[in-house]
């Protein structure tokens, strides 16, 4: 499984699951970084990783149809047959869903279908939960489609809401079992225990 990790900011989800691939030598190999900020630190852990990476950001482009062309040549050229989106701020091209259909992975701060979609990301997913009054929160890792957060869901972790809790506390508790709870579902596509029909996801053992 060769694997092209997306990336827009700091890139420590996507250090972390490259680092799960060779300390216990999965199946999988980190083939590429595609990362949508000129800017983002994940440009330099790739570099130090020694995984080849692109810039490949949708504002260089006139339409989403030629940023979608784009990617996919990139990922062809890397023969890239599985995509992990890590902190991946872009929306990802239909053209590049239809390729990769139930080979692209997303993890989203929160238990969805609740709190995700359009603009539904980072701090504000944590400010909404609050805002809201949910007692509880947690991560989804799910598969991308051609809607933002929608996509058949793979795992969930749950993450108590305390009556004290702040945004930035919160974000920070669930950040704590987001990276273990990806790593896992990437061990489980590795050992090709994720089997998906339409929208129903099945974990074997």
């Amino acid at each position: 499984m060769r694997i092209a990790f997306f990336a827009s900011g700091n890139g420590s989800t996507f250090q972390h699951l490259v680092e799960t691939i060779s300390k216990e030598a999965l199946p999988a190999r980190a083939a590429l970084l595609i990362c949508s900020n000129p800017e983002a630190f994940a440009l330099k852990r790739a570099a130090d990783l020694n995984i080849p990476s692109n810039l490949v950001a949708r504002k260089n482009f006139a339409s989403t149809q030629e940023h979608g062309d784009a990617l996919l040549k990139v990922l062809e050229e890397h023969n890239c047959d599985f995509i992990f989106l890590t902190g991946y701020l872009e929306f990802v091209p239909p053209q590049v869903v239809a390729k990769f259909r139930h080979r692209i992975v997303n993890i989203h701060p929160a238990l969805l279908p609740a709190f995700g979609g359009k603009g539904m990301y980072g701090q504000r997913v944590h400010e909404a939960v609050l805002e809201f009054g949910a007692r509880v929160t947690g991560a989804t890792v799910h598969f991308v489609d051609e809607e933002y957060d929608h996509g058949p869901i793979i795992a969930q972790q749950v993450v108590l809401v305390q009556p004290a809790d702040t945004p930035q506390s919160l974000a920070a508790r669930v950040q704590t079992i987001e990276k273990g709870l990806y790593a896992g579902v990437l061990r489980m596509i590795a050992a090709q225990r994720v089997v998906v029909s339409g929208r129903k996801v099945t974990l074997l053992p």
